[in-house]
């Protein structure tokens, strides 16, 4: 059983800047992929980025590159992502996932609560 928490999220005015961290615990290792994905209301989960386990490979979602960037921390077990220049298209619940590669959600096993994300124009 692997648990994970995001936090970070809030409302931030369109160009600015979130970043958001996912802690794990449970039963952990260090060699898992780990990604984030969105969700608008009445929208579909979409990938937002991943990280291999040994953060040599990392990939984003075409509406993030170059305005995110994802991190991940095996020590800490965490995985972070940065987001800046902001907007309003951005705001969604935003989910960790772990144990999964690709950019469908169906591929990940474990998954945060979410955390919301809002940007105001």
């Amino acid at each position: 059983q692997v648990q994970l928490v995001e936090s970070g999220g809030g409302l931030v005015q369109a160009g600015g800047s979130l970043r958001l961290s996912c802690a794990a615990s449970g039963r952990t290792d260090s060699s898992i992929n780990m990604g984030w994905f969105r969700q608008a209301p009445g929208k579909e989960r979409d990938f937002v980025a991943a990280i291999s386990w040994n953060s040599i490979s990392r990939v984003y979602g075409d509406s993030v590159k170059g305005r995110f960037t994802i991190s991940k921390d095996n020590a800490k077990n965490t995985v972070n992502l940065q987001m800046n220049s902001l907007k309003p298209e951005d705001t969604a619940v935003y989910y960790c996932a772990a144990s999964g590669w690709g950019i469908s959600p169906i591929e990940y096993k474990y998954w945060g609560q979410g955390t919301q994300v809002t940007v105001s124009s």
